[in-house]
């Protein structure tokens, strides 16, 4: 299958959860683009193997906890102190377990929502004030379908999706006098190891609600991502683009 071209020459792209699934297929087309990019992820070993298999120069990886404020400030800083951060794209998150909220272990719901939500929140509030000074940015919260429509047995995940939804809207609006676009998308089920960590029970009725009857690609994913990570992308802000095979009804 052929693919749109994009010119992402001179152009730094932070990619978090970058190691594997969505974030690496959105790294590698980044770098095929022109790109610079820098992978964030919470394992080393992930990472290390991540830049190996893509062996290209311009693939640099830090461990980055993103639901630690330090951590991100501290990568951050190391990238600003010699380069720009043109492009971010939140994109690591957890489903955590599958059970009805009043069985959900208190810490594993706070570990979820400070993964989906405060690591977005973080990301943000340490890279936006680099794309402000240069007057460009792109950035891409992935949210997901269960956000908007929640998902019954994953409350947490669905709670943490629902908010990165409202900040993408909040913080699109405050940047929109700037050349800086704020946009989240929202996949439904995809063929990761995300669904490894689900129930097959889950799995099969998350698949039964898609009109189009079967799961979202990665590349169909990387796609969309592209384009609202490009320059082509000058009007769209504070934006929720769905992914979802037909399966939401707004």
């Amino acid at each position: 299958m052929s693919k749109n071209k994009y010119n992402f020459k001179n152009r730094t792209a932070v990619i978090t959860g970058g190691a594997q699934g969505f974030g690496l297929d959105i790294a590698q087309r980044f770098l095929d683009s022109g790109a610079e990019v820098i992978i964030w992820d919470i394992d080393q070993k992930l990472l290390d193997q991540a830049v190996k298999q893509t062996n290209n120069p311009n693939l640099k990886s830090n461990v980055v906890d993103i639901s630690n404020y330090q951590q991100v400030e501290n990568a951050v800083s190391k990238i600003v102190d010699n380069s720009k951060i043109d492009i971010l794209i939140n994109n690591a998150g957890i489903t955590g377990p599958t059970m009805p909220l009043w069985e959900y272990d208190i810490e594993m719901w706070s570990k979820i929502i400070n993964i989906n939500l405060l690591g977005t929140f973080n990301c943000c509030k340490a890279i936006v004030p680099n794309m402000i000074k240069n007057n460009y940015g792109r950035i891409v919260n992935v949210a997901s379908v269960a956000g908007k429509d929640g998902n019954a047995n994953a409350s947490a995940y669905s709670s943490g999706k629902a908010g990165a939804i409202g900040l993408t809207k909040s913080l699109g609006k405050e940047l929109a006098d700037k050349n800086i676009a704020v946009n989240a998308v929202t996949p439904a089920g995809a063929k990761t190891r995300i669904l490894d960590q689900m129930s097959k029970e889950h799995v099969q009725k998350m698949l039964s609600k898609v009109p189009r009857g079967r799961f979202l690609e990665v590349h169909e994913f990387t796609s969309l991502i592209c384009w609202l990570s490009s320059e082509e992308n000058t009007f769209s802000t504070a934006a929720v683009f769905d992914i979802s095979g037909g399966r939401s009804t707004y």
